[in-house]
């Protein structure tokens, strides 16, 4: 059998199967993964047919989610040889970085037991061993599963596998399955960085994003908090898995479900608008968040919760404050850099506000984005029970409100900080949760495909990465916008989207990840979730739709 591989834009001809990594030669361990014809593949995969290679590296995103899920395994296989039979939970944590919790309380995390663990992992990596894919039955996956105490979450989840089989990966004799891909062997995860942090195993790695460096360490202290509360909740909640919230749907609790989760929300809006309300100083309120954070109902729901402890806040768009096209600075590529905070006329935006609190009387500007010029906008003049609502990506950069006092700014940062995972071993992917909130919003809205959208996502996340998340740190209050049971919600309009992305297209490889998330949700009806809920701003319905 002879085919052709077209590898870095040269055909070479070989005979019978070629295994990719037989392919890489000099580049060997840097090497995560390959694209064949748009497909990503591990690197023990065998090509049999006429084909395009794209290697993948650390700045490549699917490359460092393989590196990623190889890593999970190898740490849960180090704590295996260490200490048989403990329960171990992985989330994703502070710092780009994901948490290992160790479940029995007699074990203590500390410097001591981080030392020792990297001594095993380092030794692991060191021998060099393959991981070696196996199919089994879910009859003989649920017997293994049963055999191990440690397993007994991803028992809960193979009753809602739709395949009649379950890929596990051995490796000296350890057996798991962590939902994705793997690299050949554990010497490739010789990139790698842990330590102990408040009593977790935190573990860092090359991401894309810092062009396959390992990030600097941030502490993070609000972020960590979320997440942590996040978390608590979920587990009193029994939402912390997939399983758990499928539960609730099966059990004909669906309308439980959506109002204790939307309770919630209801209990952190109210706990911010009594701190608002209590404060006389507060006057301008910022908000911002990453895309597809549900920014704009939580800023409606916000107003209302003001209004009811009578206070009468007006909503100010920094929109309105882009500068004309000649003034926008330039990005890298020489091209106008609209997400830019100095896109903005910051000197005017301080000024106006500046002058509202004073309780002046101001014109502010209104900018026209079909003619791309500012024109004159509304008058106003705000009393003392009016505070200002701003909300954007800059809206908590502290260049954006220099000129107003600390005391008068109350900042909020909002995001899904879901803590849900499919299993112990595998946590959801706070991005791709977001990210299918925006595929559904964007068909729901403007009739965008999936492929259209997740198209433009890259460039969302370096928006994000570049103008977001470092000023996460000064909010004052972090509200996390996930709703436990939006995946069941989202799924019966995500799916077939997905499902029409072609699998030549470079977008292929994205949906393919997704489908694979989506499909252990069972379905839930909508019919039942509140008109004011936040997930309303993405399938649709919302009673805030004509303030949009």
């Amino acid at each position: 059998m002879k085919i052709t591989l077209t590898i870095k834009g040269k055909p070479r001809v070989f005979h019978g199967r070629v295994p990719l990594e037989s392919l890489l030669h000099d580049e060997g361990k840097e090497i995560i993964a390959a694209k064949v014809n748009n497909r990503v593949r591990e690197l023990r995969y065998e090509v049999y047919f006429d084909a395009n290679i794209d290697f993948l590296k650390y700045h490549d995103s699917e490359a460092v989610r393989i590196y990623e899920t190889s890593l999970r395994y190898l740490v849960a296989m180090a704590i295996d040889r260490l200490y048989p039979q403990t329960e171990i939970r992985y989330s994703y944590s502070i710092s780009r970085a994901i948490s290992m919790h160790i479940l029995d309380e007699s074990i203590v995390v500390d410097d001591e037991f981080v030392a020792r663990l990297k001594e095993e992992i380092d030794s692991l990596i060191a021998r060099d061993i393959p991981f070696n894919r196996k199919i089994v039955s879910n009859e003989k996956a649920a017997e293994f599963y049963r055999s191990k105490p440690e397993f007994h979450d991803k028992l809960a989840i193979l009753d809602y596998r739709p395949e009649k089989t379950v890929h596990f990966y051995e490796c000296d004799g350890y057996l798991n399955y962590m939902y994705g891909y793997m690299v050949p062997s554990t010497g490739y995860l010789h990139r790698y960085k842990i330590q102990q942090y408040n009593g977790h195993v935190l573990i860092r790695y090359p991401r894309n994003e810092t062009n396959g460096e390992i990030p600097k360490f941030e502490a993070m202290p609000s972020y960590a908090n979320t997440l942590k509360e996040a978390q608590a909740w979920a587990l009193k909640m029994n939402t912390d898995t997939v399983a758990g919230i499928n539960e609730y749907i099966e059990n004909g609790q669906d309308v439980e479900l959506i109002n204790m989760s939307e309770a919630r929300h209801n209990d952190m809006l109210a706990e911010i608008g009594k701190t608002i309300a209590d404060n006389k100083d507060i006057r301008l309120i910022a908000i911002a968040g990453p895309s597809s954070s549900g920014k704009t109902t939580f800023s409606n729901r916000l107003r209302i919760e003001l209004m009811s402890r009578g206070l009468r806040p007006i909503r100010i768009s920094i929109d309105d404050y882009y500068l004309s096209d000649e003034d926008t600075p330039l990005d890298e590529n020489g091209e106008r850099d609209l997400e830019s905070v100095n896109a903005l006329d910051l000197d005017l935006f301080n000024k106006n506000m500046s002058d509202l609190i004073a309780g002046k009387e101001v014109t502010l500007p209104r900018f026209d984005f079909i003619k791309r010029e500012r024109t004159k906008g509304r008058t106003l003049k705000v009393a003392s029970d009016e505070p200002i609502i701003i909300e954007g990506i800059h809206a908590l950069n502290e260049v954006m409100t220099a000129s107003i006092p600390k005391k008068n700014k109350y900042k909020i940062y909002i995001a899904p900080q879901a803590q849900m995972n499919i299993d112990n071993d595998n946590p959801i992917s706070l991005t791709d949760l977001r990210l299918l909130r925006r595929l559904v919003r964007d068909k729901a809205f403007r009739n965008s495909s999936a492929e259209e959208t997740i198209a433009m996502w890259p460039s969302v996340r370096r928006g994000e990465f570049k103008w977001i998340y470092a000023t996460e740190e000064d909010a004052d209050y972090v509200f996390n916008s996930f709703l436990p049971y939006e995946l069941p919600v989202m799924r019966k309009v995500a799916i077939p989207m997905l499902r029409e992305i072609a699998y030549e297209s470079e977008y292929f490889p994205t949906a393919e990840r997704l489908l694979r998330l989506l499909k252990y949700f069972v379905d839930l009806d909508e019919t039942n979730i509140p008109n004011n809920s936040l997930i309303r701003e993405f399938i649709g319905g919302s009673v805030f739709e004509e303030t949009k």
